[in-house]
């Protein structure tokens, strides 16, 4: 049976981390929030950004831009962004290519420069034929959605991007324009990618703290019970001995 002193340091040790919990939870959502307003900004923007290029790339000649071809190949290797990215395939025999550590911390559109230039310079190099881009959608904050995307070679979309193909004049013309804007594709999807990913994460920490926090105070209404009750009973035990002692006098 646990000393009332015991149970008194448990249960300030548990207050202890329920205001930690509380705190990492408060300031999760307030960095939530300012995610949620970047991704409700660059996803439309993303979106029309693909439907465009699928548009143009329905028309071109697929040898004549190294993003457009389609090789063969079945090797897989992979690059990380993140630490637990990174330690999650540390520990499995999957080749590592390149990794990208600390970009959440303060996310920007420089990392998306960054990772896309890196990501054409090895494609048009040859060092990869093919690439897909995985990354948590965020849905709400106690849902996120693994997606999978085929980020290149760059391939004709659907019935959207065929809305776009007739009737337009292009200046310059589609092979300028693909030469011009397949870079700021690839960069543009990576952002949006990341700050789908960095939303996730923290709609994760957030529900992830707040459960945290709720276990605790659930805890600390048990411990406290059995603490009240615990002393209510040595209280009374002692009550008992003075009595007995008192008769024993008589």
């Amino acid at each position: 049976m646990p000393s009332l002193q015991g149970l008194r340091r448990k249960i300030g040790s548990i207050k202890n981390t329920q205001k930690i919990t509380k705190a990492m939870k408060m300031v999760a959502a307030a960095k939530l929030k300012r995610a949620q307003e970047r991704i409700l900004a660059a996803r439309p923007y993303a979106k029309k950004m693909a439907v465009v290029l699928g548009s143009l790339a329905s028309r071109a000649n697929r040898q004549a831009h190294p993003l457009l071809k389609q090789e063969a190949g079945c090797t897989v290797t992979v690059s990380v962004v993140g630490r637990k990215g990174r330690d999650f395939f540390r520990r499995r025999a999957w080749t590592r290519r390149q990794e990208w550590v600390g970009v959440f911390d303060r996310l920007s559109y420089e990392h998306a420069l960054d990772i896309g230039g890196d990501i054409v310079q090895q494609f048009t190099s040859g060092t990869f034929d093919e690439l897909h881009i995985v990354y948590n959608e965020f849905k709400s904050v106690i849902q996120q959605r693994v997606v999978v995307e085929k980020l290149l070679p760059i391939e004709s979309l659907d019935q959207e991007a065929e809305k776009l193909g007739g009737g337009y004049l292009f200046e310059p013309d589609e092979e300028g324009l693909l030469k011009a804007l397949l870079p700021k594709h690839i960069e543009v999807q990576t952002f949006h990618a990341l700050m789908e990913s960095a939303a996730a994460e923290l709609g994760a920490r957030m529900a992830a703290m707040d459960g945290a926090t709720r276990n605790a105070g659930e805890l600390i209404q048990k411990l406290t019970l059995y603490y009240n009750k615990t002393r209510q009973a040595a209280i009374t035990k002692e009550l008992m001995d003075i009595v007995g002692g008192a008769e024993a006098l008589k």
